[in-house]
């Protein structure tokens, strides 16, 4: 999967070391003898981001190699990343790393727990999270996303047709004026219509629109809403949004959504990384 690029894991570095580790200076540990460590999950995760905390070490001054990539299962106790070099470049890199790593590592577990439950009799159901992620973090948000098994709703407004009641307030015309107007100016994009009920459901369904994005309906309602469209010739998708978490996904699913599209992974805790300094300069292994 992508890294974030240098200057921004240099940026990331600096903002926690402007001006060099003080402690470490203090001690006098520029002329200890090289070190290692070694990153450890304390529990079951779905890794993201030890390429960067590989990186970041590099950067530092170290050397570091992985033994997982971001995406991947992992038991507690098993080993991510070793690192060695100056002590002082260790103590650099340590927690900018370690962070990354429990960071994006708890939005990836989210992230697959949340696409283990979108399903029902044997039919999995999409998961897509939004752009709704902390500012400043979209680049590493969306790689955790990926690596928790999930998609991509949409990055930003300049990549899809997204259209809200906030939209519509503005608008003098019948919705399939609409709908033909906008495919004409933007013919390979996907029309999606946010809809808050099942009669404006049925409206822009009958109007064209290619995806209902269905704004926080229940369960039932979005049975309801698809036994409504069923008997027309071209039924658009139904995208779930708004409440969808792992707890309901199953319920969703089974209601007959197409999509589930969530924003609640980018609010789960971290995983929790153990960090084993060792003494000595032996090659990481």
């Amino acid at each position: 999967m992508n890294t974030l690029p240098d200057p921004l894991l240099l940026a990331l570095l600096h903002d926690d070391v402007p001006c060099g580790d003080l402690t470490t200076q203090a001690l006098g540990l520029a002329d200890a003898a090289p070190a290692r460590l070694e990153f450890r999950a304390r529990q079951a995760m779905t890794v993201c981001a030890v390429e960067e905390a590989e990186r970041l070490f590099g950067l530092a001054g170290a050397s570091a190699r992985r033994f997982v990539a971001s995406g991947r299962s992992v038991a507690a106790g098993e080993r991510l990343l070793a690192a060695q070099g100056p002590v002082p470049a260790l103590h650099t890199a340590w927690k900018t790393a370690q962070t990354l790593v429990e960071w994006a590592s708890g939005l990836a577990t989210a992230t697959a727990a949340l696409v283990a439950a979108a399903q029902h009799d044997g039919r999995r159901v999409p998961v897509a999270c939004t752009r709704k992620t902390v500012p400043g973090t979209k680049w590493l948000s969306a790689k955790a996303v990926r690596a928790g098994g999930a998609t991509l709703h949409r990055l930003g407004l300049s990549e899809t047709l997204l259209v809200f009641p906030e939209h519509r307030l503005y608008l003098r015309e019948a919705p399939a004026a609409t709908v033909a107007r906008l495919h004409a100016a933007e013919p390979e994009k996907k029309l999606v219509v946010e809809v808050c009920n099942l009669d404006d459901a049925a409206v822009w369904a009958e109007a064209g629109a290619d995806v209902l994005q269905l704004e926080k309906f229940s369960p039932e309602q979005v049975a309801a809403c698809r036994e409504r469209l069923a008997a027309l010739a071209r039924r658009p998708l139904l995208a779930v949004a708004g409440g969808v978490r792992a707890d309901n996904a199953a319920a969703y699913a089974a209601a007959g959504a197409d999509l589930l599209v969530s924003s609640a992974p980018y609010t789960a805790p971290p995983c929790d990384v153990r960090v084993e300094f060792h003494p000595g300069d032996s090659e990481v292994a």
